[in-house]
């Protein structure tokens, strides 16, 4: 199974489950965890259920395309399950199997390994899903977003998608996989990671980065100023990929760089509360639970 079709082949699996299928959010950002429609929506009472590719940009993992296994950007396929099914577990080994894995004939481990995102004053407890060995998902149930404790929890299932398919096709380097039928990762993202190596190491302007950290960071707060909760969350994302280039580039010394991570998180918390006061505004349009369990949430 090629890369693009086993994205298809998630994608179909989960609109099957009656996920949204989302589409990659238009703005760079670390993890697929902070695309709105995980971040935002794990927030309130409202049942939601999404999947989604996104590619996930992480500046100081690039190895100028060196690296067989380490990437600058690389893909996450997302799934949230809001509340998560009693069967979470065995519908995700199910997803597994319309991969094309032979659950008899290899092993699967679930390791207990629980997830932390200061930057978005997120955590929750999972396990990283081993394969033969090898880590090919992260499984979490969230326990807190933007700072608020969430009721209902929200299941979340993050795929390595390149990890899958370099093991469906017994390759060993990430550019030797077959992207389509005809071309290879090599000839789609090679060069990619080769110049966004250059640049986020060696050329991205430090002074001018500094002063778009600041002027994303006002504009966030001025915007929530106005209720205007998604560009205020936008910018957000924008505070978070500039601190990661500022770090790739060495700009951030140990001492600022937890005031920094404040700072974003300042601004994701800002923002989760808001999106959370927006929807109760609009009725939680999703909610479809009793009245009585919108009393319970400590929004």
């Amino acid at each position: 199974m090629n890369f693009q079709d086993l994205i298809q082949a998630l994608l179909s699996f989960w609109g099957n489950q009656g996920c949204v299928l989302q589409q990659p959010y238009d703005i760079e950002m670390g993890a697929g965890t902070m695309h709105p429609e995980t971040f935002l929506r794990v927030l309130g009472p409202e049942p939601y259920k999404v999947a989604y590719a996104q590619p996930s940009r992480r500046p100081a993992d690039g190895r100028y395309g060196e690296n067989p296994n380490r990437l600058g950007k690389y893909y996450q396929f997302q799934v949230i399950l809001k509340p998560p099914p009693a069967d979470i577990q065995n519908t995700y080994l199910d997803s597994l199997t319309a991969l094309g894995i032979d659950l008899k004939q290899h092993d699967i481990k679930f390791e207990e390994d629980n997830w932390e995102a200061p930057t978005l004053g997120a955590w929750g407890v999972g396990w990283q899903v081993m394969l033969d060995g090898q880590e090919i998902s992260q499984f979490t149930y969230f326990q807190q977003a933007g700072g608020l404790d969430l009721f209902p929890i929200s299941g979340e299932i993050t795929y390595g998608p390149e990890r899958i398919a370099m093991f469906l096709n017994d390759v060993e380097n990430v550019y030797d996989l077959p992207w389509s039928n005809d071309v290879t990762y090599r000839e789609v993202r090679h060069r990619d990671e080769f110049e966004f190596s250059r640049y986020n190491f060696e050329s991205a302007d430090v002074a001018l980065y500094f002063r778009m950290f600041g002027d994303f960071e006002k504009e966030s707060q001025r915007l929530l100023q106005e209720n205007l909760v998604l560009p205020a969350y936008e910018c957000c994302l924008k505070c978070s990929h500039i601190f990661n280039i500022l770090d790739a580039r060495g700009a951030i010394s140990v001492t600022e760089r937890p005031q920094i991570i404040g700072r974003v998180r300042a601004i994701a918390v800002a923002s989760a509360r808001a999106y959370v006061e927006s929807r109760r505004a609009q009725g939680f349009p999703l909610l479809a639970a009793k009245p009585q369990e919108e009393a319970r949430y400590a929004g």
